[in-house]
């Protein structure tokens, strides 16, 4: 089995509770309150946890909140690497109001980085890739750091023998793939992020599968996997183009959903399968996310279970 290494260079610790209902003025009392680790990265190592695998993460980790979050993850058995970064930690806060059923996402930016910071993550990067393993980018960038790290970061797994899986959104995610000088292994967007990298809106899966085949054609990346919320995930190659179909979902929460994703597929991949059925467990993981409550992640036996509810469609 390859080893999985994922990186989260902006984690969150995560808060979540209940409010009766979210009106200005007044104190917000709050019930079901839970605190989690959190971030891209994070989260992917917690989903391979929790589907039965294992992966080692490593985490920017900055201050007392840094420390909490590390000190949860490894609480979770979760094999962590700490990466000491200036400032804290930031935190994130998700409330959920009973009344409405709506969740009101709270998102902090982290801390700023120094050049210390980035030579200590090229030290730890240098020290835990190595031949055939699997790294998973996943995440945003925190306030200090370029865009183009992402590209850099790549060449570096290459030249360790490693392969990078790409989870990122916005500018980063459009520079990194404008400006990599090699393919990223695995790139990973939702809809409205192959939107924003296509520089238009793709109305179809099909012309949605027509721009991931135009970005490997480009060699921006090996795989493309676009997820599509409950129409199904799109996973795209030079061999095979097609179309995870799951079945009807009811929704409690979506949070969770997209590192489930990545998780299950991240794991699949370590285990030497083939690139259909990696995206196949991966849409099936991210079908069991949305099944729980607030930010909890996927469940292994709803996961397996859905696996085979999974329907695949050439594209």
């Amino acid at each position: 089995m390859r080893d999985v290494l994922t990186l989260t260079l902006n984690p969150a610790l995560d808060v979540s509770a209940v409010v009766p209902q979210v009106v200005a003025g007044p104190k917000l009392r709050c019930s079901d309150a839970r605190i989690d680790p959190g971030g891209g990265g994070v989260n992917v190592s917690r989903a391979i946890r929790l589907l039965g695998g294992q992966s080692r993460a490593i985490v920017a980790s900055g201050g007392v909140t840094g420390a909490l979050l590390c000190d949860l993850l490894e609480g979770e058995g979760v094999d962590v690497t700490r990466l000491p970064v200036s400032g804290l930690t930031r935190q994130s806060f998700a409330v959920t109001d009973a009344e409405a059923g709506g969740q009101y996402r709270f998102v902090m930016p982290g801390p700023d980085w120094s050049e210390a910071d980035l030579d200590a993550l090229w030290a730890a990067l240098d020290a835990a890739m190595g031949p055939g393993a699997l790294l998973v980018v996943s995440g945003s960038l925190p306030p200090g750091l370029t865009p183009d790290l992402l590209s850099q970061i790549n060449s570096r797994a290459r030249a360790a023998g490693a392969r990078m899986l790409l989870d990122t959104s916005g500018d980063a995610l459009v520079q990194a793939v404008e400006q990599t000088a090699h393919p990223f292994h695995v790139l990973r967007v939702d809809g409205a992020e192959a939107d924003e990298l296509a520089g238009r809106p793709l109305r179809t899966p099909e012309d949605t599968a027509a721009f991931g085949r135009s970005l490997i054609a480009a060699g921006r990346c090996e795989h493309a996997v676009m997820a599509l919320g409950a129409q199904g995930t799109l996973g795209i190659s030079d061999e095979a183009c097609f179309f995870c179909c799951p079945p009807l979902i009811e929704t409690v929460s979506a949070v969770g959903a997209g590192d489930s994703l990545v998780g299950a597929m991240a794991l699949a991949l370590a285990r030497g399968e083939e690139f259909d059925a990696a995206v196949r467990f991966g849409t099936a993981a991210a079908g069991a996310a949305v099944k729980t409550p607030a930010t909890a992640l996927c469940d292994r036996g709803e996961a397996e279970a859905l696996v085979s509810q999974i329907s695949v469609e050439a594209i």
